[in-house]
């Protein structure tokens, strides 16, 4: 499922399903190798770890170790599982592409697909 996702890094999305649906936050990560993508402090899982030492630490004296205990971290969700936020309405959003020339080039710029809106979300 190595498809082109039309969402990106640093994108504001809704949760469509799972145990925080409704809520929106940022991308931090995309993933479309894995067709997934990780949002700040969403979707988030408790790992239980145990200190270890840390790489290259022996040059500045004493033997450093990682903190173990429990470490809370943004799991990936399915893309299919988050829409994009429309910057101009503040509703969820299909993303459309839409073509248009700047200073001869053709450019690719993702829209918004909601009825009455319309608006590019890219902005450059």
């Amino acid at each position: 499922m190595a498809t082109k996702l039309k969402i990106k890094k640093g994108d504001l999305v809704q949760i469509l399903a799972g145990k925080d649906r409704g809520k929106q936050g940022r991308i931090l990560e995309a993933r479309p190798g894995d067709g997934r993508v990780i949002v700040e402090n969403l979707n988030v899982i408790t790992r239980h770890t145990r200190p270890k030492p840390l790489r290259d630490s022996s040059r500045m004296g004493g033997v450093q170790m990682a903190p173990g205990g429990r470490i809370e971290k943004a799991a990936p969700v399915d893309v299919s599982n988050v829409m994009l936020v429309c910057p101009t309405c503040g509703l969820p959003t299909r993303v459309g592409i839409k073509e248009k020339t700047i200073k001869g080039e053709l450019v690719r710029v993702r829209v918004c697909k909601r009825d009455g809106c319309g608006q590019e979300i890219d902005t450059k």
